[in-house]
């Protein structure tokens, strides 16, 4: 192996403990919502808002912030961008009441909107398309294991020392990343980039023309709304419907993403080894991923279950088989974008995801209702990966042909 290609998963281990400690860090509020609304007398509604405000300015900041990964790099924005999150998320500590707490959550969305943009354009730029199944679902492993020690940590520091001590440790001592990353990630290229503004404004233009580009931008917001319904509102689901403690639902709700974590790099092993083998890695990964989003929708059996009893198991497969189809969707989606678009085309879809994540305890929120009744949170969320799965099914038909095109239109602007 050598020094390059060593280097190069060095900084994919970065990459994935950056994208660890982001969701660990935007989770904490949903271990606590329990908590912080009896504390500082918040109803559901208000704590709904207060789970939403992230992903507003991680939803707005999305495209800009995929211009300043195509402009500058990844080393100094990502680094800037980690810095800053961890100081908001550890500044929910000092928090006073509703304001404070607002004013954190955004300041935390705005500067993780870098992290998922700059790993998939590092992935992009330093693996070729056959392989990089393995590392997208390390990525999106990080993605899943963030959560899982997010609520055992969190539940833990919660029932010890207490919310507010849970967000200054988790936000302050994840900045040891920060040295790393700048030691050993990659610089910006010295070379200028030859571009057209003509060709870009063509491939954009044939970009937003394409009825799979708005069916893939339909079925992220679809899988996105099931995943932040998870992320914002299931430990509180466990603890107020279920009857869990605050250290038992941490224990429970990790569980199904820590086996999610090998469950994903087995997955994007075994697309890759299934995608040398056939040589149509496309094919593959729409199929890993519709078959995982129907998994998915194993979550509806909540509605169906009384007890604990039945909780572990619904949430073990409901939860890594959208491990599987989030990796895959994924790698689809940036292994169809030109290298000097990624950024931007990443940024648009995780746009609309955001979209999602903003919605999810909104909606979830308004629907609980004095009783507090979780059966229509639950059946939207389960009904949203069936969903997906039939727009990737529909946008599958024609991506390869909008791909072939923004290759040849790239070709041309590259030429000499």
């Amino acid at each position: 192996m050598t020094n390059t290609s060593a280097r190069r998963w060095i900084v994919l281990a970065l990459v994935f403990l950056g994208i660890v400690v982001s969701y660990i860090d935007r989770g904490n509020l949903s271990i606590a919502a329990e908590t912080i609304m009896r504390d500082l007398r918040l109803d559901p509604k208000s704590m709904g808002v207060l789970l939403s405000a992230f992903f507003w300015t991680y939803a707005i900041c999305q495209i800009p912030a995929g211009l300043l990964v195509d402009r500058f790099g990844i080393r100094s924005v990502y680094a800037s961008a980690f810095f800053v999150w961890s100081l908001a998320s550890a500044s929910i500590a000092l928090s006073r009441g509703w304001p404070d707490i607002l004013a954190s959550r955004l300041a935390l969305g705005l500067a993780e909107s870098i992290g998922p943009l700059a790993s998939l354009a590092f992935i992009r730029a330093h693996y070729a398309a056959r392989e990089q199944g393995l590392p997208v679902s390390i990525y999106i492993a990080g993605q899943n294991l963030g959560p899982a020690i997010g609520a055992l940590l969190g539940a833990t520091l919660l029932t010890g020392f207490g919310w507010r001590a849970m967000f200054a440790l988790t936000g302050l001592c994840a900045l040891v990343w920060v040295p790393a990353w700048f030691y050993f990630a990659p610089r910006p290229s010295s070379a200028p980039a030859v571009t057209s503004s003509a060709p870009g404004a063509l491939r954009w233009r044939a970009i937003l023309a394409s009825p799979a580009f708005w069916t893939m931008s339909a079925a992220s917001f679809f899988l996105s709304y099931y995943w932040y319904f998870l992320l914002t509102w299931m430990p509180a689901y466990m603890t107020m419907a279920r009857g869990y403690s605050t250290l038992g639902m941490g224990r429970i709700l990790s569980t199904p993403m820590f086996v999610m974590v090998g469950t994903n790099v087995l997955a994007g092993w075994f697309a890759d080894r299934l995608s040398s083998r056939t040589g149509k890695p496309f094919w593959v990964r729409i199929g890993f991923a519709a078959a995982g989003l129907t998994g998915a929708a194993s979550i509806l059996l909540l509605n169906v279950t009384t007890g604990r009893a039945p909780v572990l198991p619904i949430l073990v497969l409901s939860i890594c088989s959208f491990g599987i189809a989030s990796s895959n969707f994924w790698t689809v989606s940036q292994s169809a974008s030109p290298v000097s678009l990624v950024g931007r085309a990443i940024g648009f879809l995780n746009t609309l995801s955001q979209v999602a994540g903003a919605v999810a305890p909104i909606v979830t929120g308004w629907s609980l209702g004095p009783q507090k009744d979780f059966r229509f949170a639950i059946l939207v969320a389960g009904i949203c990966p069936l969903i997906a799965a039939a727009c990737l099914i529909v946008a599958g038909r024609s991506l390869p042909q909008l791909t072939a095109a923004l290759e040849r239109r790239n070709d041309v602007a590259v030429r000499p």
